[in-house]
């Protein structure tokens, strides 16, 4: 279980606090949403459970053990713009064989085609680029994944076919998924439970689903 207790952050000391007396646990295979608005730390929430950053205040555990510092961590995090998240004098082959090279059904699911190997990022779309970002990230070793407005600036198509591929990886590896959103729709429809940052707390629940959903 990916859990946080108790976790304060701010970016300086004479700052307010981004996160305050935040605690959650997210169970294996489970699907948990968060939802607020701008400026109530959903991002930052996001970066502490992936050890991006260290709380000031708090613990972040898998399994009652602590992040590893080094190697690769099991909390993978996918951000909103994966230009930021690649070396972009690599080539797509070797971004994509960096950690784990994923297997070959996962390549096709996402539509990640052999022609892109040899190419560097810049040569790839938008859309293109976050695919060959998470496909990187689909291996064995990755159990929770924590979805940071992944789909945002991508059109429908893409962000059905990403969602498809991830909510079948999260199925049939039992990884949780932490999925920050502002989308609430697309919330209601992939969660299995809801946490709106407003409500200090505040579960809301809503029925499980799949990424059958999104094809309506």
């Amino acid at each position: 279980m990916l859990k946080g207790n108790n976790l304060w952050f701010r970016y300086r000391k004479q700052l307010p606090w981004v996160v305050e007396a935040r605690s959650l646990a997210i169970a294996p295979g489970e699907i948990l949403g968060l939802m607020a608005p701008a400026g109530y730390g959903k991002t930052t929430l996001g970066k502490l459970l992936a050890g991006y950053l260290q709380p000031s205040r708090g613990t972040v555990s898998v399994n009652g053990q602590a992040l590893p510092k080094r190697g690769y961590c099991p909390v993978q995090l996918v951000f909103q713009n994966p230009e930021l998240t690649v070396n972009p004098r690599w080539r797509i082959r070797q971004i994509l064989e960096e950690s784990h090279p994923p297997a070959s059904h996962w390549l096709e699911a996402f539509g990640i085609y052999p022609g892109w190997f040899n190419r560097y990022p810049h040569e790839l779309s938008g859309g293109e680029l976050q695919r060959v970002a998470i496909a990187r990230i689909l291996n064995p070793a990755t159990r929770y994944l924590i979805a940071d407005e992944m789909t945002a600036m991508l059109d429908a198509n893409t962000q059905a076919l990403i969602w498809q591929g991830v909510l079948t990886f999260v199925r049939q590896q039992q990884v949780g998924l932490v999925v920050i959103s502002h989308d609430e729709p697309l919330l209601r429809r992939i969660c299995d439970r809801i946490l709106d940052l407003r409500h200090d707390s505040t579960d809301i629940k809503t029925p499980s689903s799949s990424y059958a959903a999104l094809r309506r």
